[in-house]
């Protein structure tokens, strides 16, 4: 066998030959493969064969990464050809003896990765046959630039046709069905498709196999007991999607072989089309709903956060050329820009999926693009108290504070769920009340029908006309808003913020990042700080008389996202000049109770404005007492 080498740090590859039987991994010379650092220990781990396949057992006290899961010290586990595994810097790769080449490439003996290669050939054919560098810098095609790209493109695949071997048919037609089973139940659950451009034209479809590959589908879904409703579309995908595996037996059996060469057609068509015309292989991955944001790390690495869990796609473009011009692709119709004197932007998609990239020289490890993803329905707030984010009580108490115009920070880290519960938090807000939001990329998805939203701008090329969320800020307070709603302080528009909740504009809502209550007051200090020298007992005064209520979301070991904290803001202590703060709900366990079942409850303490919230019949007591 071969054992393939990637060092991620100085980009070094090495092809190591080594016995089938076993195979020593470590930093000690004695070893088969020696890996040269610190972060590996001296015998790491070993390769051994066992009953006809092969296992990896981890001998290091920092573990063994096996396709993007930890196996720990002396543990072991099933290893396959291709499957990589990560030993401190260092990405390996078990090969088999004899390798396939395509495009005159040695490839992982896959067929996903066979695949990739040979379509990665015919699109530099491709680009070749345009006259093009990369494709991916314009945002549209007119159809006539579409139908003279698929006339080159099925031309140069009936020319490779003779390369695909039975394996990768295989793959390909059952890789085709299946995203087109998650596409249609994507399609009746939510009766629309985002990313789903259909970039075929009728004269390349052949009317007979389409209907074939329909019935295909439409009864690989009807033998789930499926709701296919809009909120429990990822619940329904988990059942088709866990049964896979087995269903697609029994699918493979009914292609005919005119409809299996079909497929394969079909589906090279769509992967070259997807990067000539679309997000290339993230298209998809875009309309899964069970995949909530998608991490880019040069080229070869997609990484997935799906069902709450981080796994790489086993996905990959075909250069970093094509990487960036994705970026550029997704980025230009808001208005912004990359390049290396502009190596970093946020942007966002259609759908206001919240989009960052950011290139060398920044990035020392390519292009690095990260999406996360917004839920295509908005949450309400049953779904927030389905899925245990908050209770009953607490939702009546936060909507009571949202009618009642109480001043509310949303605080939480990076994906606890911050903006997602003020989307569900602002659906309280009367629609007779005029709301002006002011983001840096705008995500936020306000149903109210008098909305202006606000999006800064980035300077221009020659370094002016930026228009940061400070400025806006101080514009919105002449566009005579009646709510005032920051999707995310983080700077020194903090003091403006503060000003206008103590000027008139109650109501208002926010996000900032914070992990505690205590903390979300100390940032807001820095914050004010950043814009102006002025007295910290000042700052102070000015927080109590703005903010009314902290709401504090964290995520919870089990991947949820949970509402843990509700505090009120009060008075400043005259002895030590600290903020007080009063928790009004805390997340805890009973005594007897699973610690992982906690629950927001009440703390005994009531809120000083509870009396003229309950004098305007927006608050009952019960909530404190249920």
């Amino acid at each position: 066998m071969e054992i393939w080498v990637y060092n991620q740090y100085t980009d070094q590859r090495e092809v190591i030959k080594a016995n089938e039987k076993a195979v020593a991994i470590g930093r000690d010379e004695s070893n088969d493969v020696v890996l040269d650092s610190p972060f590996v220990s001296r015998q790491h781990a070993r390769i051994l064969k066992e009953g006809g396949g092969f296992v990896i057992e981890s001998l290091g006290l920092n573990g063994v990464t096996l396709a993007n899961r930890l196996l720990p010290h002396k543990d072991r586990a099933k290893l396959d050809y291709g499957d990589e595994i990560r030993i401190g810097e260092f990405s390996l790769y078990m090969m088999e003896p004899s390798m396939r080449r395509v495009g005159g490439e040695r490839l992982v003996s896959t067929p996903r990765k066979r695949v990739i290669a040979l379509e990665e050939t015919m699109h530099a054919e491709l680009l070749e046959r345009l006259n093009l560098r990369v494709t991916g810098q314009s945002t549209s095609a007119d159809s006539q630039h579409v139908s003279l790209i698929k006339r080159q493109l099925a031309d140069i695949i009936l020319q490779h046709r003779d390369e695909i071997d039975k394996e990768m048919t295989a793959y390909l037609g059952l890789e085709y069905v299946w995203r087109s089973v998650v596409t249609e139940m994507a399609r009746r659950a939510t009766g629309k498709l985002m990313y789903s451009y259909g970039f075929e034209d009728s004269d390349s479809l052949d009317a007979k196999h389409e209907e074939a590959i329909s019935r295909l589908v439409s009864d690989v879904i009807s033998d789930y007991p499926l709701r296919l409703v809009p909120h429990t579309l990822k619940e329904d995908l988990a059942v088709v999607e866990s049964d896979w595996p087995e269903k697609s037996k029994s699918v493979d059996k009914r292609f005919s072989p005119e409809l299996r060469h079909y497929l394969v057609v079909r589906m090279l068509a769509k992967d070259i089309e997807d990067v000539v015309l679309g997000y290339g292989p993230l298209q998809d991955l875009l309309e899964m709903p069970n995949v909530s944001e998608i991490m880019v790390v040069g080229k070869d690495r997609i990484y997935i956060e799906k069902d709450g869990v981080l796994q790489n796609s086993g996905r990959s473009f075909f250069s970093e050329e094509i990487v960036q011009s994705i970026i550029e692709r997704i980025i230009t119709p808001v208005g912004r820009r990359i390049d290396r004197s502009t190596p970093l932007v946020d942007a966002r998609l259609p759908d206001g999926s919240r989009v960052n990239a950011i290139i060398n020289p920044l990035s020392l490890s390519g292009p690095v693009l990260t999406i996360r993803k917004f839920a295509r329905i908005p949450f309400t707030i049953d779904d927030l108290i389905d899925r245990g984010t908050l209770t009953q009580n607490t939702a009546e108490f936060l909507q009571a504070c949202v009618l009642g115009r109480k001043n509310m920070l949303i605080s939480g880290g990076t994906g606890s769920g911050k903006t997602t519960t003020l989307n569900v938090l602002s659906n309280f807000i009367g629609t007779e009340e005029r709301i002006v939001t002011i983001e840096d990329s705008a995500e936020l998805q306000l149903q109210q029908e008098h909305l202006v939203r606000l999006e800064t701008r980035p300077p221009n090329i020659e370094g002016k006309g930026a228009y940061t969320i400070r400025d806006l800020v101080r514009n919105a307070l002449r566009m005579r808003p009646d709510r005032l709603i920051v999707g995310e302080v983080r700077g020194p528009e903090a003091l403006d913020m503060l000003q206008a909740m103590n000027t008139g504009h109650d109501g208002s809502l926010s996000t900032i990042h914070a992990n505690t209550p205590a903390d979300t007051l100390m940032r807001l200090e820095t914050m004010v700080l950043m814009a102006v020298e002025m007295p910290i007992r000042a700052i102070r005064e000015q927080i109590i008389a703005a903010i009314d209520v902290i709401v504090q979301i964290s995520r919870v070991p089990d991947g949820r996202r949970c509402i843990t904290h509700i505090t009120e803001v009060g008075g400043l202590d005259p002895e030590t000049s600290q903020i007080i703060t009063e928790d009004i709900f805390v997340m805890r366990h009973l005594e007897g109770e699973d610690p992982s079942q906690g629950r927001l409850r009440h703390t005994g303490y009531i809120p000083t404005f509870t009396e003229k919230l309950i004098a305007l019949d927006m608050l009952s007591v019960e909530v404190f007492t249920r």
